[in-house]
């Protein structure tokens, strides 16, 4: 079973490795920094539509951060 845990530490990862800062994400994204924050310490998730957007930007694989590769 894939944990919100999992799905945090990888995005997590993944963000930290992009060498893009996390005010550029939120500022591309249309969301604070702070919210950028609160998903790299694990105290929330992005929405989905976040997400996608996300994924798009920083040209990531959905399945990976999603556990299911």
């Amino acid at each position: 079973m894939i944990t919100s845990t999992q799905i945090n530490k990888k995005l997590t990862e993944t963000i930290r490795h992009s060498g893009t800062t996390q005010t550029a994400i939120a500022k591309s994204l249309n969301i604070s920094q702070s919210t950028i924050a609160h998903y790299l310490k694990g105290d929330a998730l992005p929405s989905l539509e976040t997400f996608a957007n996300l994924c798009k930007l920083l040209d990531l694989d959905a399945n990976e951060i999603l556990c299911l590769k």
